[in-house]
């Protein structure tokens, strides 16, 4: 609705002649006329007036409808609201998800490296230490040394922690040190291509 049909609008609607309202303003009643037709617009100052004679607002008074920038403004708050929410997400399901990855991959490099770590190796050390003798073997893989399995007297295992070595050459020289320094005696066997 244009400027002029809403001062015509409000005037009726509160009961003024364009007499009356002319009188109001300090203008002629051709002013208010030539406003209600369209010929001219009221300025700054006599906009204010009209607004405080009318009790409306500056933006109801020229009909600038803030009603659908408010709206336009709330939608584009929703939009960018429902985007953080949706990188919040994508944030998170990469938070959980990052470490399994990771360790997943370092699985698979693992298998693939022991598969590729030449043949599979044997070797045994039996010990004798205070007059009672204790073996313990290791199958590993050649080119990394990688134990795949081991095992033996448990005496051997629990007086030296040998299960927290994952190579072969650094368990036999733990046991064979241990032995040593104790009083005892080692032998390593040659190590021999396990038979599959």
């Amino acid at each position: 609705m244009e400027i002029g049909n809403k001062i015509m609008e409000l005037r009726k609607k509160n009961g003024l002649s364009q007499e009356e309202l002319a009188e109001k303003i300090g203008v002629a009643r051709q002013t208010i006329s030539k406003w209600e037709l369209g010929e001219t617009s009221p300025d700054l100052k006599q906009s204010k007036e009209l607004s405080r004679i009318f009790k409306v607002s500056l933006d109801e008074l020229v009909s600038n409808d803030i009603k659908d920038i408010l709206i336009e403004k709330t939608s584009n708050t929703e939009k960018l609201a429902g985007l953080i929410l949706k990188l919040n997400k994508f944030a998170l399901i990469f938070i959980v998800l990052a470490p399994i990855l990771l360790i997943g991959a370092k699985i698979i490099v693992k298998n693939i490296r022991i598969k590729n770590s030449g043949r599979l190796l044997n070797t045994s050390i039996t010990c004798i230490l205070h007059d009672k003798t204790y073996s313990y073997e290791f199958n590993y893989y050649e080119t990394t040394g990688q134990i795949k399995e081991a095992g033996g007297d448990g005496y051997l295992s629990n007086i030296t922690d040998i299960e927290k070595y994952d190579i072969a050459y650094q368990a036999l020289d733990v046991i064979d040190a241990y032995v040593r320094n104790n009083g005892g005696t080692c032998n390593k066997t040659e190590a021999k291509p396990v038979e599959k």
